[in-house]
């Protein structure tokens, strides 16, 4: 059976319990903010590991009728086929416990920047690249996230040559970080007479949100301009100067926001920004921590193709972790769960794996 830290459960689930008795004296508004944080990412481990310890009663109770020479037959009948379920059902809440008790990202909580950029392939990376939006929009929705579009640049043909959006909600983060990379397509284009497959590619970035606290930008590190925003296909220009660049200095990296509310498009700009400098120092932190880089699923670099949608198949690959599936057009339709469960579990696995060794 899989040992655990029986000294550090128990402190958990005082802990829990603590946190419990202090919310509910009422504590002022801004400390009860803080415990119901706490408690909420306590609440599934600690009711794993009391779980864990009634099934460990239970099984001592069983080996005690067992090894009692005074247990009649039946009795001992009963006690013998409880025995392995009971077994069973402790080796479970171990595995789970265990996999709860791994160190947690950071960012796993906190909302996402999802950037689709297209790759090679034209009109057709463009129009893909629509397809993917549209995916994780439904993606989104299907999990209670709000998604917002903050920035766009259509494609000629339909599609998208450039999206941003922002998605909040609970967990956003480590459902979809391992979604950055190359996503290939291999289909039929809609103008192509001869029916040739074509393949194109699609660039997914997904970025933790920063909050303020993650990140200070110092007001000397970065430009502001103002600039003339242009609708689809460049047909109606507003007569005021609305669209914001904001270009971070020491970096060179920079964030265009081009809504009608110049206000806005600061703001949604530098939510960008933002995402995109403490994307960077996570990248650079683990750079630094080699070991931890083996760990990821891929090397999460998005020049890395990850995954390839087959139309004429109906086939989804993921490359990192060899998974086929043969149904695309419910993938497509934002039935990504047992895409991302099986991408998660297995970073879990070599989480735990490394634990091990």
């Amino acid at each position: 059976m899989i040992a655990l830290p029986r000294d550090r459960m128990d402190q958990l689930v005082k802990r829990f319990d603590m946190l419990e008795a202090q919310m509910a004296a009422g504590p002022d508004p801004d400390a009860y903010v803080k415990l119901a944080s706490e408690y909420s990412e306590l609440q599934d481990i600690a009711a794993k590991i009391r779980e864990l310890f009634r099934a460990e009663g239970e099984l001592a109770d069983l080996e005690a009728m067992l090894a009692d020479k005074g247990t009649d037959s039946e009795m001992r009948s009963l006690a013998e086929a409880d025995l392995p379920g009971v077994e069973d059902r402790i080796e479970a809440l171990r595995h789970d416990i265990q996999i709860l008790l791994l160190p947690r990202d950071a960012a796993d909580q906190k909302n996402a920047i999802l950037e689709i950029r297209a790759g090679t392939g034209g009109d057709e990376a463009a129009l893909f690249a629509g397809d993917l939006f549209r995916m994780y929009e439904r993606y989104a929705a299907d999990h209670g996230w709000r998604m917002e579009v903050v920035s766009a640049s259509e494609g000629d043909a339909g599609g998208y040559k450039e999206i941003i959006a922002s998605v909040s909600g609970k967990g956003v983060f480590a459902k979809l970080k391992f979604e950055s990379g190359v996503h290939r397509v291999q289909r039929v284009p809609a103008t192509e007479a001869s029916g040739r497959i074509h393949t194109s590619a699609a660039t997914v970035a997904v970025l933790p949100e920063a909050e303020e606290v993650d990140i200070d930008i110092r007001p000397e590190d970065i430009r502001i301009d103002t600039m003339r925003a242009s609708g689809a296909g460049g047909q109606h220009v507003n007569t005021t100067d609305s669209a914001v660049r904001i270009t971070h200095l020491p970096t060179g990296i920079m964030v265009v926001s081009a809504e009608k509310s110049q206000h806005q498009n600061r703001a949604k700009a530098m939510q960008i920004l933002r995402a995109r400098l403490f994307d960077m120092e996570r990248s650079r932190a683990d750079e630094e921590r080699s070991e931890s880089r083996k760990l990821q699923v891929g090397s999460g670099d998005r020049s890395e193709r990850i995954r390839t949608y087959n139309f004429p198949q109906g086939r989804l690959t993921d490359h990192r972790i060899n998974l086929t599936l043969y149904k695309l057009d419910r993938v497509m339709m934002g039935e990504l769960d047992e895409v991302i469960d099986a991408l998660i579990a297995d970073h879990q696995s070599k989480l735990l794996a490394a634990e091990a060794g």
